[in-house]
């Protein structure tokens, strides 16, 4: 993939940019590891103060970073606005609570002293997706700062001047040359990066098999890395719900980021006795939604971010049908217009046991089972190769205590959406990768905790 600006919503290419050469990622690798030697020996405070004002430019210049983000990859500009702030937010959290989080831990041994200490390791890799291309970034890049770590970002290649925006915030807002730099390059130099000793670590978000493939490249050089991967998430509505309320945000889940979201609710999986009723509410609610140009206000589904995932996604919704699913609404991408546009859309009746029932949606598409009892949905919630997050909605105590315990993901959440929030860890399991970001497990990910023991 070229590296470039190219308008989902028109199709216009609109800057390009060249890939750095060989020379150019040496001396920002030189540059990184010479910035650590000094950056590791600053204060808490310190970074603190940087790490605010970096939040005080995403506060003030937001309407400028999300107009970016629309641009580059279509997210509607009311949403990529909340992404701003959103990353303005987890900046404030980390620079008040990674002080505490990296104290000292004293354990009582035989020794006359022992401690855990939290060392930061060096130059980490984070390579990060279009999606979202702002918030995916700082929750990596606040807590691997106010550890001490310095960051190289390989972002998505339609998504270029967001990434030199980050990097441009970070050092306006006063951290040193080096601690944080973008680098323009395909995804064929990721390999060659892991194999340098410089780079300690790495996280990526992204798809399965560029995780895989990132994973394969660090584990040759026994270097750890973070994976927040692909997501089938389950929302799951049994019959004591409040089933308005649960379409409402079941409409809002499934278009999350014009539904190119890992956590985006997919399968809708619906008690029987409700089913019916679900169905028609959430029909009028898909159909009522407006598609068109990201950059109006009362726009709710805006294109998805590149042709590929276009034909990709219309490919799965054609394989789904011939799988004996039927299309209740949508179905086909739009073409009276210009640009990577697909409509909200409905797939009711797919055979659970099929194929394309375990696939990842990635845009506006909710695949509909019906379901008998709990038994059923929680065995069908199960039923997949990932394990991101999954919604489910019962009113009933007991219900909500079996779906806590026997639902297999990083996070379930009771009658609410799947969210991601600076005070929780977030991550995954089975396919959906491992480790966690944000909280205070997300800050201990690229730390060497060191045992201390004194006599």
């Amino acid at each position: 993939m070229a590296i470039a600006t190219i308008n989902p919503a028109t199709g216009e290419t609109l800057k390009t940019f060249e890939p750095l050469n060989d020379a150019e990622i040496i001396a920002k690798l030189d540059l990184a590891n010479q910035t650590f030697e000094q950056y590791r020996q600053t204060s808490f405070l310190t970074r603190s103060q940087w790490l605010q004002k970096a939040a005080d430019i995403l506060e003030q210049d937001k309407a400028e970073f999300a107009k970016l983000m629309t641009l580059e990859m279509g997210k509607p500009f009311k949403a990529a606005i909340a992404e701003v702030e959103k990353c303005a937010v987890v900046c404030r959290y980390y620079a008040e609570h990674a002080p505490g989080f990296l104290a000292d831990v004293s354990i009582k041994t035989d020794a006359s002293q022992s401690f855990v200490r939290y060392q930061p390791m060096g130059v980490i890799l984070a390579v990060m997706p279009w999606n979202f291309p702002f918030w995916q970034v700082f929750r990596f890049a606040a807590p691997a700062l106010m550890a001490g770590n310095v960051g190289l970002l390989k972002h998505a290649s339609n998504v270029p001047q967001c990434a030199l925006a980050i990097e441009e915030i970070i050092r306006r807002a006063g951290f040193p040359e080096g601690a944080f730099q973008t680098l323009l390059i395909g995804a064929a130099k990721v390999a060659d990066l892991m194999a340098d000793d410089r780079v300690k670590a790495a996280t990526l978000t992204g798809s399965e098999p560029a995780g895989a493939s990132l994973a394969v490249a660090a584990g040759k050089q026994i270097k750890k890395t973070v994976l927040e991967l692909g997501g089938s998430d389950p929302f799951i509505v049994l019959e004591s719900a409040d089933l308005e309320t649960a379409v409402v945000t079941a409409t809002t889940a499934r278009m999350l980021n014009n539904g190119q979201s890992c956590i985006a609710a997919k399968r809708f999986i619906v008690a029987e006795a409700i089913a019916d009723k679900f169905e028609k509410l959430l029909l009028e609610k898909f159909e009522a939604l407006k598609v068109g140009d990201p950059m109006q206000p009362d726009t709710d589904l805006g294109p998805l971010a590149t042709p590929g995932i276009l034909q990709d996604l219309d490919q799965q919704v054609q394989a789904a049908t011939k799988s004996g699913g039927k299309v209740l609404t949508g179905g086909h991408p739009l073409s009276d217009r210009p640009g990577n546009f697909y409509p909200p859309t409905i797939i009711i009746g797919i055979p659970p046991e099929a194929s394309i029932a375990k696939e990842e949606f990635f845009g506006p598409v909710a695949l509909l089972f019906r379901v008998p009892d709990i038994d059923a949905a929680i065995k069908l919630a199960n039923d997949s190769p990932f394990g991101l997050g999954a919604s489910a909605w019962t009113t009933n105590d007991q219900e909500s205590d079996r779906l806590v315990e026997e639902i297999e993901a990083g996070a379930v959440f009771i009658n609410s959406m799947v969210k991601s929030d600076p005070r929780l860890p977030f991550g995954g399991i089975k396919r959906s990768g491992y480790g966690r970001e944000l909280s205070i497990q997300g800050i201990h990910e690229f730390v060497n905790v060191k045992t201390v023991w004194v006599k």
